[in-house]
């Protein structure tokens, strides 16, 4: 099902564990890795469609996740045509999808991609939230980090912001009198005390 522009409405799931770390599968019998995402079917609505594919591809029920947040609009991307089935080219040219982010409140032991007769990962590890923009395949990435930077405002607070692309470490003053007894870093607009030496 397409939209007049020839994109086709799909969902996209960031899944996260306890330290916010995200779900980054592996496509079945290739080298590529992704966040799961999906068509939305006739009928259904983003929501609807994301508890489907959230089974379909990862065999997680509706109660292993809490629903944290979803992007406000569509965002699309465009598919290059090497990537496209010869009979869609011209009439199909992407997707546009509604991201999910939500909470693993189940166990790793309750992901299943075998729990249809149809897999899309063969494999799957944890990665830190920011990680997969490096490794999407490029015609992606923009969405990524679109859908990343939208959702990162409503991570549980020990996530502070993107150490891979923006800010790196944060240099902390120490007032002279007090005593540093670890590394600290700080998310941009934090404090922190530090204990004064008498």
């Amino acid at each position: 099902m397409l939209d007049r522009d020839g994109f086709r409405p799909n969902v996209g799931i960031v899944l996260l564990n306890q330290k916010n770390q995200v779900f980054w599968g592996k496509r079945i019998h290739t080298h590529s890795w992704q966040f799961p995402q999906g068509g939305i079917d006739r009928g259904e609505n983003p929501e609807q469609a994301m508890i489907r594919e959230l089974y379909e591809e990862l065999g997680l029920q509706r109660e292993h996740v809490r629903i944290v947040a979803r992007t406000r609009d569509w965002l699309r991307y465009e598919v290059p045509d090497e990537y496209i089935r010869r009979d869609s080219r011209g009439l199909y040219k992407g997707q546009k999808q509604i991201w999910f982010l939500l909470q693993l409140v189940g166990h790793d032991w309750d992901l299943n991609l075998r729990a249809t007769s149809h897999p899309e990962f063969d494999a799957w590890r944890w990665n830190e939230y920011w990680v997969p923009l490096d490794a999407v395949v490029a015609f992606k990435r923009e969405v990524y980090a679109s859908a990343l930077t939208e959702l990162a405002s409503y991570l549980p607070r020990q996530e502070c912001r993107n150490r891979y692309l923006r800010h790196g470490m944060r240099c902390v003053d120490v007032p002279s009198g007090y005593a540093v007894f670890a590394t600290v870093e700080q998310c941009p607009g934090a404090t922190h005390d530090v204990p004064r030496t008498e």
